[in-house]
């Protein structure tokens, strides 16, 4: 399998997800030792300076995901970041005796071809950041809130339901905010295709 070349740094949490990626995707990784990164002032510093063009993250689908993803943001010029998410799946990475405490995998516990399919859609998407992917991807006009709304994923009472859904289709976790849902859903699928998976 050729591997996916990054022209931007891939963010993760921990050596083993940086092994896992190091599978997929040839590029910077960085860790941040999980909530390492809140006090390794040097760590921030290193990431803020590789992400200059830009920055991928890639934290655990779990709430201490959340949280890692929600203070690199925090550190980041908005416009940079790139955020995509593993599927939430259910179980325990094999060299670790219990799950986490959520019950997901992370990172390092997905399947190679699920992050395979991950990063080669977001490489056929903005081939001006990666490399390597199916490049047959036709043009396409990005989602904006407008169509959020249009599709019912905001301004209506179930809303908030549909987003979690959708989410739940598409393997993302069940509690995004809708700005968190469409960053995501800018980097990875058309509006037509989103329509397609809620029709």
């Amino acid at each position: 399998m050729d591997k996916i070349r990054l022209r931007i740094p891939v963010i993760v949490e921990g050596k083993y997800d940086k092994a896992r990626l190091a599978q997929i995707v040839d590029g910077v990784i960085v860790t941040t030792d999980g909530f390492g990164i809140f006090r390794r002032q040097e760590k921030l510093a290193l990431i803020r300076r590789l992400g200059q063009n830009g920055v991928i993250l890639l934290c655990d689908s779990d709430g201490a995901g959340k949280v890692i993803r929600g203070h690199l943001k925090s550190a980041l010029p908005p416009e940079k970041v790139y955020d995509l998410y593993t599927p939430q799946i259910r179980g325990k990475e094999k060299r670790k005796a219990h799950a986490s405490k959520e019950g997901f995998l992370g990172v390092e516990g997905v399947d190679n071809s699920i992050l395979s399919d991950l990063f080669a859609r977001f490489a056929a998407l903005h081939p001006d950041l990666a490399e390597g992917a199916n490049n047959s991807v036709p043009p396409r006009k990005p989602l904006t809130k407008a169509d959020l709304y249009s599709l019912g994923l905001t301004g209506t009472p179930d809303a908030s339901a549909r987003r979690a859904d959708l989410c739940l289709k598409l393997g993302f976790p069940p509690d995004m905010t809708p700005n968190a849902l469409l960053s995501a859903l800018q980097l990875l699928y058309s509006f037509e295709e989103i329509q397609k998976i809620m029709d």
